[in-house]
């Protein structure tokens, strides 16, 4: 029996509703686009070479998908190593009043993005991850092991695509705060959001759509927490240098775009008041119900 997952993705389109037999889940997409140069995918006619093969298929039911936006000016600029993008004096840490007597508490936070898993310890990665999700919502897709296997094994690494940018969050004592899985992507397969009509939105306009930034687990259409920050008294303050730092990443880079796909319920409504914009899409699952030939 077929039926209908919901995703999320921020946008001001309306969206048709689900049929009311269908239960649907929420998960979210979240973007940020901007324009960008004429891209050498445009054929000589100026339509895009997606667009003359990608059809969309119709089917009943389904559900819906959320995604957000914002935007700079930019060219893609990659880089192999660890790029800082900034420190923060953590409000209410005493430092903002240059009080400086207790030197084992934490004041400032440090972001900086690493193009490899492998640059973060196993151990403070899941440790981010843990406390983020909370042990009663375990999530295995999140962890360490899980994203240096996709890495390690060639299928999420530049040369497929999936070139890692992940975001790290540390005091000045080099304790990890948080961590962002994040790719810069130059095509949109292994997402299970589909916004190939936004590609050849972007190649009509003479615009270029990829690279884009993506924060997700390739390949795996699981909802689940993407700001993995660690639970502590000033956790709101990482997590808004977090999205900060996706923003700001997308226009350093000169990217067109930076999308969070299948968050949290929460995460969904936290980013919107960062300036993210939400869209609605389609997605569809396959529910076996216990079906015997």
């Amino acid at each position: 029996m077929a039926g209908a997952g919901a995703g999320a993705v921020m946008c001001y389109s309306p969206s048709p509703s689900s049929p009311s037999s269908i239960t649907t889940t929420p998960t979210c997409m979240l973007t940020i686009t901007n324009r960008l140069p004429c891209s050498r995918f445009l054929s000589p006619h100026g339509k895009s070479y997606l667009k003359q093969r990608y059809q969309r298929p119709v089917y009943v039911p389904f559900s819906r998908i959320y995604a957000i936006f914002w935007g700079p000016k930019r060219t893609a600029v990659s880089h192999e190593t660890e790029l800082s993008l900034g420190e923060f004096v953590l409000t209410g840490s005493g430092a903002e009043g240059g009080d400086s007597a207790n030197k084992t508490k934490p004041q400032k936070v440090l972001i900086s993005v690493a193009s490899s898993i492998s640059e973060i310890s196993p151990k403070d990665w899941d440790a981010c991850a843990e406390e983020a999700t909370g042990l009663e919502n375990y999530n295995p897709f999140l962890t360490h092991g899980f994203l240096s296997s996709l890495e390690e094994s060639g299928s999420s690494v530049k040369e497929t695509g999936w070139f890692p940018q992940h975001i790290i969050a540390q005091d000045e004592f080099k304790n990890i705060l948080g961590v962002v899985p994040l790719y810069l992507k130059s095509h949109s397969f292994g997402e299970f959001v589909f916004d190939h009509s936004w590609a050849d939105a972007y190649y009509s306009y003479g615009s270029r759509y990829y690279p884009k930034l993506q924060c997700c687990v390739p390949f795996t259409p699981v909802t689940g927490q993407r700001m993995l920050i660690r639970n502590m008294w000033y956790k709101d303050q990482v997590f808004d240098k977090l999205v900060w730092a996706l923003k700001h990443l997308t226009a350093k880079l000169q990217v067109s775009s930076v999308h969070v796909t299948f968050p949290s319920e929460t995460e969904w409504h936290q980013m919107r008041g960062h300036g993210f914009l939400q869209r609605i899409g389609m997605q569809y699952h396959w529910k076996n119900r216990n079906y015997k030939k």
